[in-house]
């Protein structure tokens, strides 16, 4: 009878030791007082990650309790599920809805779906906000610069964003008259514009953080709220004009809007740490909840404009024509090109500041 020998094979005494020495073990969070003072939060006294590690640490930090590690995850987990959502939607509808459909005899070549494009484009922009944020989260604390470059990213994708709702509700979920109106034509222009000096007031403000008071800074935070307000204002007409029948777009927009009110005033208020510093450094702290309530606003949205599209796909191309829908899909293009040129550019001054030190 052969013996049965439960000694680890010779490969795994060799490939384990280089696996512990790529996952180091992590240091312990720090105080405040312990990392530089562009790291910390007002009113959060611990929980930091101690900056100057190798990148790997930061990575795996993901697996590791700190004051972020809820405002990464909840972010992660959400663009995970923005995609799938859409890859499952696009699937249960036949395909057809990804903005772009095979053609030919033999499924060659490409044709534009016009109709579904900026539903595509929605989706994007709210993956790609979801991701730079996690990713800023999880690694701005190895270094000044790395902090400096994944916040203006971070900034870049919330832009986007805010454009890629204004275009989807603009399309899909206001109605014929709106958009006939001389506030429908100057919507998405005014949107763009206010989307752009968002982006650029979050990273001004950001790069002069350190000589700018708390007051002045939720100043340059004004074309934030003015872009979100100008989403807001839409749905609400929306709510106010359509009639609530069998579908549940409504309702999901009511919660969407429910949502925006307490998200607000945790962007602006740093409650409840305010009231007893310490206590929520881990979980609890305003920006974490923040960020829950902006990832299942941005869940309940998409669900609702995926209920919206279905509605107005019929009599979209008829309505608007498949040139100025394709016109306005290549203006979120362009508004990506300028916010990522205007970080860029914030990027390169605050370079120079650090070299001049």
């Amino acid at each position: 009878m052969p013996l049965v020998s439960f000694a680890p094979p010779s490969l795994c005494l060799t490939f384990l030791p280089r696996l512990f020495r790529l996952l180091p073990s992590l240091p312990p969070p720090v105080r405040d007082l312990e990392v530089p003072p562009v790291f910390r939060r007002p009113f959060i006294p611990s929980g930091y990650r101690p900056p100057g590690l190798p990148l790997r640490c930061y990575v795996l930090s993901l697996f590791q309790i700190h004051n972020e590690t809820l405002n990464v995850w909840s972010h992660l987990l959400a663009a995970v599920c923005v995609a799938l959502r859409l890859a499952v939607f696009t699937v249960l509808r036949g395909g057809g809805v990804l903005g772009f459909r095979l053609q030919g005899p033999e499924g060659q070549g490409f044709s534009v779906d016009a109709a579904s494009l900026p539903l595509v484009l929605y989706s994007f922009s709210a993956v790609a906000y979801l991701s730079f944020s996690a990713a800023a989260h999880l690694l701005h604390s190895r270094s000044e610069q790395l902090h400096h470059s994944l916040f203006f990213l971070d900034y870049v994708g919330v832009a986007v964003h805010q454009y890629g709702c204004s275009l989807a509700l603009s399309l899909y979920s206001a109605d014929a008259t709106w958009t006939q109106s001389m506030l429908g034509k100057v919507f998405l222009p005014g949107s763009a514009l206010l989307s752009w000096s968002s982006c650029a007031a979050c990273c001004y403000a950001k790069l002069r953080s350190h000589r700018l008071t708390p007051l002045n800074r939720k100043f340059f935070l004004v074309p934030t709220g003015a872009a979100s307000l100008l989403n807001i204002g839409l749905v609400v007409r929306r709510l106010e004009a359509q009639r609530w029948s069998s579908s549940p777009a409504p309702l999901l927009h009511l919660l969407q809007v429910a949502l925006f009110l307490p998200s607000s005033f945790f962007f602006c208020c740093p409650v409840p740490e305010r009231f007893a510093p310490g206590r929520f450094d881990i979980i609890g702290h305003a920006h974490q909840l923040l960020h829950l309530l902006s990832a299942l606003r941005t869940l309940l949205q998409q669900e609702a404009l995926f209920h919206d599209f279905l509605w107005r796909r019929p009599a979209l191309l008829r309505q608007f024509g498949e040139e100025r829908l394709l016109l306005a899909c290549s203006s979120f293009c362009c508004l990506t090109l300028c916010c990522a040129a205007t970080a860029a550019s914030v990027q390169r001054r605050a370079q120079l500041r650090r070299e001049q030190r």
